[in-house]
């Protein structure tokens, strides 16, 4: 997947390109959902970048701090164009709001589609010094609602980061022979070596690659449940990446993925947890059709904890939906 960025209106809009490869598609040959994420990412970092040094001072790296959602609404498959037009939408001190949408375009018949929307943080870091964050030149607005629906946002997803941080805990050991339908069962981990390709020009694995990988993890733990296909660590990091679900509706299916920093070489340095995210999976048939998901059966008191959790916020991300969908007067 090759990317081409052009900036327009200056630096608070731009759009990117890029044309699917059969390297992007997973197995049921579609393009994999963490492709479109880790295209969503870098297309994020660049005009975050580009907004944090449109001034005068110490130059710096945009990095990716939160993923606040992201929707997938159609798939996308081989030889079409990926159109990701990115904005900054909200600043703050020390932070830069950026909402991607993302269009599939079929250059034969010249049809677009779209494919997902996200809402992304990126965090302005110097050059010279990594662990230390700069500030953010404000962006100019072109009308003053949208300042004040910017904080309104940015404070929500802050209360919600406090939320569900403690919800990012460790992983449950591997149990033997588990029985089918537990969380056990379909609980997986991959564990990758990060390598040059993995990394930027200051030696820090990319936030799109973590993404991609959780990504696949989530499909694994979802592909076994089934039985169907459905920015900290330096290279030379060895990173495990680990799922496990943790609740379920009649449809749909919420995946834990968490993914830990392993030091090679250096044993002053300890295990890092690094990243934490909830994926939410549909089963759908070949025709693309919703089918019931089997039913999820938590055996320890965690499970149990983790599964009424997960209901709630089911709940809450329902209603959400709901007002959003309830035409305005």
């Amino acid at each position: 997947m090759e990317i081409m960025t052009v900036a327009l209106l200056g630096w608070c809009l731009a759009h990117t390109l890029a044309i699917m490869q059969p390297d992007d598609t997973n197995i049921a040959s579609n393009v994999h959902g963490g492709t479109i994420l880790k295209m969503i990412k870098e297309a994020g970092a660049i005009i975050s970048t580009w907004q944090c040094n449109s001034q005068n001072g110490e130059r710096c790296v945009a990095t990716l701090a939160q993923v606040e959602c992201t929707n997938f609404l159609s798939s996308m498959c081989i030889g079409e164009v990926a159109h990701a037009s990115e904005e900054i939408t909200s600043t703050s001190k020390h932070l830069v709001e950026v909402q991607v949408n993302v269009l599939s375009e079929n250059i034969l018949t010249g049809a677009k589609n779209l494919t997902s929307k996200s809402t992304l943080w990126y965090v302005p870091l110097w050059l010279k010094n990594v662990d230390k964050v700069l500030e953010v030149p404000p962006v100019v607005y072109s009308r003053q609602e949208q300042e004040e629906e910017g904080w309104k946002r940015y404070e929500a997803q802050k209360l919600e980061h406090m939320e569900t941080k403690w919800r990012n805990r460790d992983i449950v050991q591997p149990v033997l022979n588990p029985e089918p339908n537990t969380v056990s069962y379909s609980q997986s981990s991959l564990i990758h070596l990060v390598g040059l390709s993995d990394c930027t020009l200051h030696g820090f694995v990319h936030g799109g690659v973590t993404m991609k990988l959780m990504d696949e993890v989530a499909g694994i733990v979802t592909a076994r449940h089934c039985k169907t296909n459905i920015v900290t660590i330096r290279k030379g990091f060895v990173i495990t990446i680990s799922g496990r679900m943790t609740f379920m509706s009649n449809k749909s299916m919420e995946i834990e993925v968490l993914v830990d920093a392993d030091p090679v070489v250096d044993s002053s340095q300890k295990r890092n947890r690094v990243a934490g995210a909830f994926f939410t999976y549909l089963l759908l048939s070949q025709e693309g059709r919703s089918l019931p998901v089997p039913q999820l059966v938590p055996e320890t008191e965690d499970e149990k904890k983790c599964f009424e959790e997960g209901k709630g916020q089911y709940l809450q991300m329902k209603a959400k939906r709901q007002v959003h969908a309830e035409p305005q007067p």
